[in-house]
C-alpha cells in the first residue's frame, strides 16, 4: 500500500507517486478527488492550487507510464 509524506522537502510529491503501483496512484487520484468535493460541499476554503498540484502531477505519472507501456510493446 502506499504512503504519502507530508515531509516534501525529502520526499517530493513527484518521487512519492513514482513508486506507487497502477491501482494505488488512481485510488490516490480518486481519494484527492473526494476531499476536494466534501470540502467544496461543506463551502470551506479550499487552498489555492492545491487540488491543482495533485492532479497535475498523477496524470503526469499516468501519462509517462502509459508512453513507456507503448514504447516497450513497439506499438
Amino acid at each position: 500500500m502506499g504512503r504519502f509524506y507530508l515531509d516534501t522537502e525529502h520526499f517530493p510529491l513527484e518521487d512519492q507517486v513514482k513508486g506507487l503501483a497502477d491501482d494505488e496512484l488512481l485510488d490516490f487520484w480518486e481519494e484527492t478527488q473526494f476531499v476536494e468535493r466534501a470540502l467544496a460541499d461543506a463551502e470551506e476554503d479550499v487552498p489555492e492550487g492545491g487540488h491543482v498540484e495533485y492532479e497535475r502531477v498523477i496524470l503526469r505519472e499516468l501519462m509517462l507510464r502509459t508512453c513507456l507501456r507503448t514504447l516497450e510493446t513497439g506499438s
